[in-house]
């Protein structure tokens, strides 16, 4: 008799497991952002950040940038659009509430990807995703309202929910285009693109240039070049990783800021642990694969007399 457990097959692509480690660091960058919008306006410190990001992979780049082509642009410029709302409106919500909240209620995205994914592109996510993404988004009801009431949220959480259609739209628009463009060069293009949309949307904000303290200046750095790989990794994976399963990797984002929020301070209900529990579930349930077991040939029935 076969064993259940048999039936199912555990498989990590490289590209995966590089997405898993990106979500671990991209998770303590909220208590960062959070930090810097104490020294700066949200969109001008995200202008800045990206445009740190944009020069780093540029200087890495300077060879290939030559061989931009309008499709790449067009890539580039709309995936660095919903970079720049996404992030922008996530940095703006930092401002009143806490980085763990923050973190939760952006993986929002999650059960939007694959909605998105399907009125976008027509690709419907398998069996073992929608059950991994249903096991998600129970957790992130759990962690993104911990205080019992989804409805009652203030302004902070409202404008971070919206910031999660943005990162949805961002990961369909990388998937799109995956395979088609030169990763360095659309990464390039986007980055620059989301640095000039929020400084453009800073002045109309009512936000003004902050002074340039090292604080600032070393916190805008730090984080430019991490998104910087953050970008180049995602554009690569996403090559051969589907958007639904993308997707449910990221979902770790919010559990390892949760952990960094609590080592800072920060502390959950038990039913927001519960639901980091879900979270993981959730990713290890969208790494199963069934696998059928195949009839025996008329050859090895022979043999076998």
């Amino acid at each position: 008799m076969t064993p259940f457990f048999s039936r199912y097959k555990f498989s990590v692509k490289p590209q995966e497991a590089l997405l898993i480690l990106i979500t671990m660091f991209w998770g303590g960058t909220f208590l960062a952002v959070q930090y810097a919008v104490t020294l700066s306006g949200p969109l001008f410190f995200v202008g800045l950040r990206f445009a740190t990001a944009a020069i780093a992979v540029a200087l890495l780049s300077l060879k290939v940038l030559r061989g931009i082509t309008w499709l790449e642009v067009k890539a580039g410029v709309a995936i660095g659009v919903s970079i720049a709302f996404g992030y922008g409106l996530q940095t703006w919500g930092l401002q009143t509430i806490s980085s763990s909240k923050s973190a939760f209620i952006t993986a929002m995205y999650v059960p939007l990807v694959p909605l998105l994914q399907w009125l976008c592109l027509g690709r419907l996510p398998g069996l073992m995703s929608c059950v991994g993404i249903a096991l998600a988004f129970a957790g992130l009801v759990l962690l993104a309202g911990p205080e019992g009431n989804m409805l009652a949220m203030g302004e902070g959480e409202w404008i971070t929910l919206v910031s999660a259609v943005a990162i949805a739209a961002e990961i369909i628009l990388i998937s799109a285009w995956a395979g088609k463009v030169d990763i360095r060069r659309v990464t390039v293009i986007q980055l620059a693109t989301a640095s000039v949309v929020a400084f453009a949307a800073a002045g109309p904000a009512g936000e003004s240039v902050p002074s340039f303290s090292p604080a600032l200046l070393l916190v805008a750095a730090g984080l430019g070049i991490f998104s910087a790989i953050i970008q180049v990794t995602m554009n690569w994976a996403q090559r051969s990783v589907s958007p639904t399963r993308a997707t449910v990797i990221y979902t770790g984002e919010p559990v390892w800021a949760g952990i960094f929020g609590r080592l800072a301070g920060e502390r959950l209900p038990l039913l927001a642990l519960f639901g980091g529990a879900l979270i993981v579930l959730g990713v290890l349930v969208s790494e199963l694969k069934l696998s059928r077991k195949k009839a025996p040939s008329a050859t090895a029935s022979l043999n076998e007399e």
